[in-house]
């Protein structure tokens, strides 16, 4: 296997504070940049991957950010002041085709990135209300001016509602225990509040390394108050019916339930589709829209020395081939 090959430098960036993007390498080259060509970063966060593929374009090449968050719109938005070959859309997963369709660039892309979940610059932000690390208000919105938010929804939710949730998205086994324990407790308004709740209910381990006790609780309300997988699954088929053929879609997941859906996903795109008995043996031949690039691809030891939030991160890539 050949090594990865390093991007060139791209300009730094105030804002982007400490934020290491992650597989920076590895996404790099499983996209298989093409100087001119026309990428989409779905998720542009702080804009490291976005960066890095400006970098290997041409200046006939482009790349279109897109991001739900309005913090990450604000630090796109900056950087198109001085990058023309930039882009800038707010949006979600499932919007990414609408967008390639304003465009007009369904069916013309030469890769686009996912890079699914929280972000870092989301967790260490008190007043965006994800992480349980930090003091601030209940809110865990990826777009705080849309929808209803943490607290809105724990406080008047059903207990059998609360809990199902809990179980479903954070396959967490006290999710009974927690969701009684929840509304005895209500109202909630904090991150801290709710982590105390928590912690009550689950025994933490002796291990140093071992989770929060609240972290399953906090992942399986952020994924129900964003519809995350809902979003990434329509997200995933929209990002490959943009591709041209050639074109590939690299998704980076962090946690089992994202991975499971796109490795899902993944496949069925990469095999034939079962076709009804009833059709004759020469007219039941398909095309096989999908190959597999790579995957699972995880963060080395180098890697994770300097960026731990990078052991939970698994990439996947396809390429449309019909």
């Amino acid at each position: 296997m050949t090594e990865p090959v390093q991007p060139r430098s791209v300009a730094a960036d105030s804002t982007v504070h400490e934020h290491l993007p992650v597989l920076l390498l590895e996404t790099m080259q499983a996209l298989s940049i093409i100087k001119d060509g026309a990428y989409v970063d779905a998720t542009f966060g702080r804009g490291g991957h976005c960066r890095a593929m400006l970098a290997e374009l041409s200046d006939r090449g482009r790349v279109i950010a897109l991001d739900r968050d309005p913090h990450a719109i604000a630090v796109a938005e900056k950087l198109r002041t001085v990058e023309p070959r930039l882009q800038v859309f707010q949006a979600r997963f499932a919007e990414l085709d609408t967008v390639m369709e304003g465009l007009g660039l369904s069916g013309a892309i030469q890769g686009v990135l996912m890079d699914v979940g929280v972000s870092s610059p989301q967790l260490d932000d008190p007043d965006r209300g994800f992480s349980f690390r930090h003091a601030g208000p209940l809110d865990m919105r990826m777009d705080p001016s849309q929808g209803v938010d943490a607290a809105q929804w724990l406080n008047s939710a059903d207990e059998e509602v609360i809990a199902n949730i809990i179980w479903r998205y954070g396959e967490e086994r006290r999710s009974r225990r927690i969701a009684k324990a929840i509304v005895a407790a209500r109202p909630l308004h904090t991150t801290e509040a709710l982590a105390e709740v928590v912690a009550a209910c689950v025994p933490r381990g002796n291990a140093k390394s071992a989770k929060h006790p609240a972290t399953k609780t906090f992942q399986a309300v952020r994924i129900f108050i964003n519809d995350e997988l809902q979003e990434l699954q329509l997200g995933v088929q929209a990002a490959f019916e943009s591709l041209a053929v050639g074109g590939r879609l690299a998704v980076i997941s962090f946690h089992s339930l994202e991975d499971r859906q796109v490795k899902q996903t993944f496949k069925a795109l990469s095999q034939p589709p079962v076709l009804p008995r009833r059709l004759p043996v020469q007219d039941s031949h398909t095309v096989v829209r999908g190959r597999l690039v790579s995957g699972p691809i995880r963060a080395g030891q180098s890697e994770l020395d300097t960026n731990p939030r990078a052991r939970s991160a698994t990439l996947r890539v396809i390429e449309r081939v019909a």
